[in-house]
């Protein structure tokens, strides 16, 4: 039986490991620099800047929805989806569904007016599933990022 919940501190290690995995799918492992420290002070520190929800089944957990707040100036509070994961053993067996569906909860519990996030455009089972939710894809916007 799935359980979906709340992500804790313990759950930290493995959400790092879907992470990784993730980065692995996404041909970009190297891009990975975050570390399980890292997570534990932004996620669970004095100030936290992102909140997520797992899908476990007899103590494992085999996907995550990682999530956090920003602020449109068009819309309003909204969640943003940085991550859904299931592991690959587990795809196809409606956790991404669940992990989905939850975080779209959290969302409105939250008084959020919608969900944003990005997919790549050759990822088509992502596309597939997203498709079934009725989301726009914009094409005209470009995404910047600057690190520091």
């Amino acid at each position: 039986m799935i359980t979906i919940r709340k992500g804790t501190k313990a759950d930290l290690p493995r959400a790092f490991e879907l992470i990784q995995e993730l980065a692995l799918y996404e041909k970009a492992p190297e891009e990975v620099t975050n570390t399980v420290e890292m997570m534990e002070k932004d996620g669970f520190g004095e100030r936290p800047v992102f909140d997520f929800v797992v899908a476990e089944e007899d103590g494992v957990i085999h996907g995550m929805s990682m999530y956090y707040w920003r602020y449109s100036t068009w819309k309003g509070k909204r969640i943003y989806l940085e991550d859904l994961i299931v592991t690959e053993s587990k795809r196809g067996l409606g956790l991404g569904k669940r992990l989905f569906d939850k975080t779209i909860e959290v969302g409105k519990k939250e008084g959020a007016t919608g969900m944003m996030w990005q997919v790549l455009d050759w990822n088509e089972p992502a596309i597939n599933f997203y498709k079934k939710y009725n989301a726009k894809m914009e094409e005209e916007w470009l995404n910047c990022h600057l690190d520091f």
